[in-house]
């Protein structure tokens, strides 16, 4: 360890207790999630851990939608701090899930797929339905029957 002056300094026992970190996938509820002692060794936690993950994946993808949602006619410099408040938000989020996917527990790395893919479905869902609608709205546009 370094004193920052460049000499390497001894670790003692307990530094070394305490940089115990996991430098591979493995199963297990004993993670440490984003906080220090979150979710500890607690099932009702660690399953807790794993919807917030799941949560912060979903809203990242959900927020992709929210950049275009600013309407025509906006003044620009309104429309510019609206995109620029969802991406922070959504950097933010991202980081978050990020640190989470760190601890290198298959649950959180699971948890964290599935909220990206639900909310990347629910984005083309949407999108998919909004189109379906407004061909068929059209007047020109009438199905035909096979």
């Amino acid at each position: 360890m370094s004193n920052g002056s460049g000499m390497n300094m001894p670790m003692s026992n307990s530094s070394m207790k305490s940089m115990n970190m996991q430098i591979s996938f493995y199963w297990g509820k004993d993670v440490i999630v984003l906080f220090s002692g979150w979710p500890d060794s607690n099932p009702g936690m660690y399953v807790l851990a794993l919807f917030f993950v799941l949560f912060l994946g979903a809203a990242i993808e959900m927020m992709t939608m929210l950049e275009a949602a600013v309407k025509p006619g906006t003044r620009p410099i309104l429309g510019a701090f609206i995109q620029a408040g969802v991406y922070i938000v959504r950097m933010c989020f991202a980081y978050m899930v990020m640190l989470s996917v760190m601890s290198y527990n298959v649950g959180t790395f699971i948890a964290a797929l599935a909220g990206h893919g639900i909310g990347f479905f629910v984005i083309k869902i949407r999108a998919l339905t909004k189109e379906t609608e407004q061909q068929y709205s059209s007047p020109d546009c009438i199905p035909s029957k096979i």
